[in-house]
């Protein structure tokens, strides 16, 4: 049920986003996986190898980010960070 709520979202970031490779796009992917994992979570709390996956997930996320702090463009990290509404990262 919750994956539903993210096509939309997802169809309409390829339109706009013609490199499916691009940082930004991976990002975007990584945070509604993410937010599917977590809505599961919460039904199924002992699932662990589904925390794992989360926990994996999450590493990725935070290396793309950082990456796009660091070495790309501060300013699309910012717009990023705001049109996903995550918060920014704490470790740099």
């Amino acid at each position: 049920m919750v994956k539903n709520l993210f096509i939309p979202i997802i169809s309409q970031e390829k339109k706009k986003e013609e490199n499916p490779g691009s940082v930004e796009f991976q990002v975007f992917n990584f945070t509604n996986k993410i937010r599917r994992l977590t809505s599961h979570l919460e039904l199924h709390r002992k699932d662990y190898l589904s925390q794992r996956g989360l926990r994996k997930i999450l590493g990725k996320r935070q290396r793309l980010l950082s990456y796009l702090s660091k070495k790309k463009n501060g300013i699309r990290y910012k717009n990023l960070i705001n049109q996903l509404d995550i918060r920014e990262s704490q470790i740099c």
